[in-house]
């Protein structure tokens, strides 16, 4: 499944701008943390490692708006840290929906049911939960008990309320298919949300936990097998065809990581949130002083396992949208999940 039509449509439009005004690079999606600070301390995450003043700061309203409406992308991943922590971020959310953005605000949703008053149901606005597996498993993953719970109560909550819910899914190379399949399952059917993300975990170099990263070739034997028997095809999965295939290994890509930027505290990171070579001021500055062409697989040895979701779903998405077959499978798999 790929992304609601509505979204798709203006993605779509977006891009055909871009290549009017022959922009070889743009954003799809900004990954926007207006703070550092987490309720959690999750093994895989290095967020939390920074000093005590730094994870005190919150950005200011109008920085984290102004960043977003500077690069230009049509959709916002507010992530942290643990954006429910900010005290402003409902205004944040309203600030960027006002803007026709489409806004992901990713979360633990430990605090989800304490703050979902705050927030009003939107088209352009979902809940992306963080679940990273069953009960045992997920509350390993964040080394607190009943965090599960939580995270699917809130789930509940949010859908009675009228919210769209996405959940994002990190596996371990301690996952197996079978892991894989029972969390997706579960997220899918019982739980219902509306859309899944999923990643393979990268060994981010602040993370506590540093044996656990998937290799290229775990990461495809995973999904391989993963997906095999229909699975792909049922799950409401928030993935272009294409980067479902790159999982498998069906078809590799270069990462074009300019196409997710990130924004923190310390302004525009290069090269991606996953990978620190210094920051810049202005999005401009991002895009025109990094020298993209030395990171991804085969070119910085940081990059050689990697998998992630925010180097290479963009150039996923753009070789759909460049090719007439890709697109027209992807409209297929949106239609078949009866998606506005």
């Amino acid at each position: 499944m790929a992304m609601p039509i509505r979204q798709s449509i203006k993605v779509a439009s977006y891009l055909f701008e871009q290549k009017l005004r022959k922009r070889d690079k743009f954003p799809l999606i900004v990954e926007l943390e207006p703070l550092f600070a987490c309720n959690l301390a999750c093994e895989g995450c290095g967020k939390i490692q920074h000093p005590a003043g730094v994870l005190k700061q919150r950005m200011p309203v109008a920085q984290a708006v102004g960043a977003v409406l500077e690069s230009g992308a049509p959709m916002v991943s507010i992530a942290g840290g643990e954006p429910l922590m900010h005290p402003q971020i409902d205004e944040i959310v309203r600030q960027l929906v006002a803007k026709k953005k489409y806004v992901f605000l990713c979360t633990n949703a430990m605090l989800l049911r304490k703050k979902i008053e705050k927030f009003t149901p939107s088209p352009f606005f979902a809940f992306a939960v963080h679940i990273d597996g069953m009960r045992e498993r997920h509350d390993e993953s964040v080394a607190k008990e009943g965090v599960f719970d939580e995270a699917v109560a809130a789930i509940k909550e949010a859908k009675k309320r009228g919210f769209r819910v996405t959940t994002n899914s990190t596996f371990f190379n301690t996952d197996t298919p079978q892991t894989v399949i029972e969390v997706l399952n579960f997220l899918n059917d019982d739980l219902q949300v509306d859309e899944m993300m999923l990643s393979p975990a990268y060994a981010y170099e602040k993370a506590p936990d540093q044996e656990h990263f998937l290799g290229v070739e775990q990461t495809r034997e995973l999904f391989k097998k993963t997906f095999a028997g229909g699975n792909r095809s049922r799950w409401r999965l928030n993935h272009s065809p294409l980067f479902l295939d790159f999982l498998e290994g069906k078809v590799d890509f270069p990462c074009t990581a300019w196409a997710i930027p990130n924004y923190s505290l310390f302004g525009w990171q290069r090269p991606c949130y996953l990978m620190s070579d210094g920051y810049v001021p202005t999005y401009r500055e991002l895009i025109e002083e990094t020298d993209w062409e030395k990171y991804g697989r085969g070119r910085d040895p940081r990059c050689a396992n990697c998998m992630a979701h925010c180097g290479y779903e963009p150039t996923a998405v753009l070789a759909t949208m460049g090719s007439l077959k890709e697109s027209l499978r992807a409209m297929r798999e949106t239609a078949s999940g009866n998606r506005g």
